[in-house]
């Protein structure tokens, strides 16, 4: 769907589909919003159906795939493996949605401007208008890291009446983002309602966007320096969220993803689904199909090649206490217990010699209750921000342009993290770092892609280096390729891309582990350890060398670090063969 036919399709349909169960009577825009309750659900759908196709699948794969978290030969792995094409479906389903929220909130704006009658009280009509200035800014700030420059428009009549316009530059577009989130920081009110939004959803989301803006240009392919007197910014707005009693870590990790904590403490915005037993399709959270697999609930599944990336793997390796909460809180892993899984039969033991996903996994439906369940339909929320990445955002807005730092308030905001997940504060931090903990801390979330992006923007070369030469990408684990050693480290053997998916052996046969060297493909004797010698990294290479062209590594570049443009928007629209244009913003 292009972007004229998103905004098309909201025009349609935003005036009779507002309220998640409908009242007796009809409603059209002008006189619907007659009360302060009417103008709160009014803007609800902002929060589930107009980014339904965004969370149906491809977040999963552009969020998460593509930063090398996990992935599923079978499902997405067109975004883990950066061969998205301008006709790759959910990636056109994403970018309409985005769309999608971008019309919804236009259309929401306008009719709060011209249909609120005086029984709405000012403050209500405010915070309304702020929900539609933070969603709109989100929705571009996706589109911003997903694709680069796009078409801004504030007026869905405009586009209709004339939808072949000039993408605009991605400075502009990041521009746009932190207008919209400073109008919501103004309009929101001091506490939200009813699980709507406060200003310092909106300030957390401004802190976010004027980070990537301090670094951001997309003109240099060079690494270059963040802008201080921005970073400065992003400190105080952290601190203002960070002290404004509204939002708290919640103590255990793994609470964070289970149903019966949505809208938990911890949650600063969140997309929020309809009832999995409405039958609002459209208005529901479908991941679940494609995340659990069916040993472990009792709907329809389908999600089982969802197995941890290698490089997820080194990474918690590196750290064994990892392996009693954040790892075990987002993968499966060998010899776990989860007792809020399968609960009427004492627990679930994961037994396999695999790492399949567990971070949205939520078991049965009883596991679930009071909330429901069914096929592609869970009641987990869909975080955008919680207040982990805030205390990340503003270590990392200290750091700024420092290779390393023992700040004090940069350390306290970073070890709040690791404090939660009991893991040894550090005592001075460098990018490496950050990006290390925030791949950890949000694996599996559907975020840690969008950072890379803002990070490229800022250090192209840096990432590349990163992207190409610290990950390992696409390659593959399956059944029995995992073992969790005694001292919580976990050993694997991976199958890598080629022609055909093949293990890597030595000339006597033995199968390269990332830690020693063992007797065969279902011969667990260890024949080797890196204190015997073993070289894991040179012998990989050497034969993946060997392979030749039967060895595909996955290079990224320039070309491919951001997403090609749907089809249909470009043989629609001549401008997107066109270089980016400024924005008119007016009088600023």
């Amino acid at each position: 769907m292009s972007v004229a036919a998103a905004v098309i399709l909201t025009l349609a349909g935003c005036s009779d589909d507002f309220l998640d169960k409908v009242p007796s009577g009809e409603y059209t825009a002008e006189t619907y919003y007659s009360s302060d309750d009417a103008v709160l659900k009014g803007t609800e759908p902002l929060y589930n159906r107009a980014w339904f196709d965004f969370n149906r699948r491809a977040i999963v794969g552009m969020g998460s795939y593509r930063a090398n978290d996990a992935w599923n030969p079978y499902v997405s792995a067109e975004f883990a493996k950066f061969q998205v094409t301008a006709l790759t479906e959910d990636m056109a389903l994403a970018w309409s949605a985005l769309y999608n929220v971008v019309t919804l909130s236009n259309a929401t704006l306008s009719n709060l401007e011209q249909y609120c009658t005086s029984d709405v009280t000012e403050s209500v009509k405010n915070a309304a208008i702020g929900e539609c200035y933070l969603m709109r800014g989100w929705a571009y700030f996706y589109l911003l890291r997903g694709w680069g420059a796009n078409i801004l428009f504030e007026e869905n009549q405009s586009m209709v009446e004339n939808p072949i316009r000039p993408l605009n530059t991605e400075s502009d577009v990041l521009k746009f983002v932190i207008r919209d989130f400073r109008n919501a920081a103004e309009l929101l009110p001091e506490s939200g309602t009813d699980h709507h939004p406060s200003k310092y959803a909106a300030k957390a989301a401004l802190a976010k966007a004027l980070l990537a803006q301090s670094g951001w240009d997309s003109d240099l392919k060079g690494d270059h320096e963040r802008n201080t007197e921005t970073l400065a910014e992003v400190i105080s707005l952290c601190d203002e969220v960070l002290n404004s009693g509204k939002y708290a870590l919640m103590s255990d990790y793994e609470d964070l993803f289970k149903a019966q904590n949505n809208d938990n403490e911890e949650t600063i915005l969140a997309m929020r689904w309809a009832d999995p037993n409405s039958g609002e399709w459209g208005a529901m959270n479908a991941l679940y199909s494609d995340l659990a697999f069916s040993e472990v609930t009792d709907v329809n599944v389908w999600g089982g090649s969802l197995t941890a990336s290698v490089d997820m793997l080194d990474l918690y390796n590196e750290d064994i206490d990892e392996t009693a909460h954040r790892l075990h809180g987002t993968f499966f892993i060998p010899g776990s217990h989860y007792d809020y899984i399968m609960m009427a039969d004492g627990g679930y033991d994961y037994i396999h010699n695999w790492v399949q996903c567990k971070k949205g996994v939520l078991g049965t439906k009883a596991d679930v209750a009071p909330c429901n369940l069914a096929q592609m339909a869970s009641p987990l929320n869909t975080y955008i921000q919680r207040l982990a990445d805030v205390y990340l955002i503003k270590a990392e807005a200290i750091l700024g342009n420092n290779e390393v730092t023992s700040d004090g308030e940069a350390l306290a905001a970073f070890n709040a993290v690791r404090n939660r997940a009991e893991v040894q504060p550090y005592t001075q931090i460098t990018l490496e770092d950050i990006i290390r903990e925030r791949r950890i801390e949000f694996c599996m979330e559907y975020f840690n892609w969008w950072d890379m992006v803002t990070w490229y923007r800022w250090k192209p070369q840096t990432m590349l280096n990163f992207f190409n030469y610290k990950q390992h990408r696409a390659w593959e684990m399956r059944e029995g390729d995992v073992l969790l050693n005694s001292d919580g480290t976990l050993s694997y053997r991976a199958v890598f891309p080629g022609n055909n998916a093949w293990y890597l052996f030595d000339e006597n046969g033995y199968v390269l582990w990332n830690d020693c060297l063992r007797a065969g493909e279902n011969d667990n004797t260890v024949m080797m350890t890196k204190d015997d010698g073993y070289d894991y990294e040179t012998l990989r290479d050497q034969l993946l060398n060997e392979k030749g062209s039967d060895y595909q590594p996955i290079v990224l570049s320039e070309a491919n670090v951001f997403m090609p443009y749907p089809e249909s928007d470009v043989i629609q629209n001549h401008y997107f063969n066109e270089d980016p244009q400024p924005y008119d913003f007016g009088d600023e």
